[in-house]
């Protein structure tokens, strides 16, 4: 049996984090059901994307349904608004608030401390090259979805 290539080791780094979740702690859950739906929102955003439901779900890989009540439940704790589609007033598209933004500037904090953890003994270029080649990867992602 030959050695995992890079992709195979990839989706196995996908998969080992989305099991990571916080089962058994239904507070740290909800937290991060919350997180999901506001990055994905703010990531929709700022691509230039409208974040309607369909999109919110394409974005975070759901169905329109869960999608639709992930943003209703941010938008209750006050992280999302949903209003009206300024070109099409049959849709509705969701925006960050500023407490949603809050919540993102904490959950990034936190993202970079678990990464300052994963790569303990790791180089400054090294974790910069690995920053530059997952962005390249997303970008890609991105570019093959459109």
């Amino acid at each position: 049996m030959s050695a995992p290539g890079p992709g195979e080791v990839l989706f196995a780094f996908v998969r080992h984090w989305s099991r990571r979740s916080s089962a058994g702690d239904a507070a740290a859950a909800e937290q991060e059901r919350l997180v999901l739906a506001t990055e994905a929102v703010d990531s929709l955003n700022r691509r230039g994307t409208a974040a309607t439901v369909n999109a919110v779900a394409r974005e975070i890989g759901i169905d329109q349904s869960g999608a639709s009540r992930l943003i209703r439940t941010a938008a209750e704790a006050g992280y999302l608004t949903m209003r009206g589609s300024p070109t099409d007033g049959r849709r509705r598209q969701a925006n960050v608030t500023p407490s949603g933004h809050s919540l993102l500037e904490q959950a990034h904090a936190w993202q970079e401390r678990v990464f300052d953890r994963l790569t303990e003994g790791w180089t400054e270029q090294q974790r910069r090259d690995f920053q530059q080649a997952m962005t390249a990867l997303i970008d890609r992602s991105y570019a093959l979805d459109a």
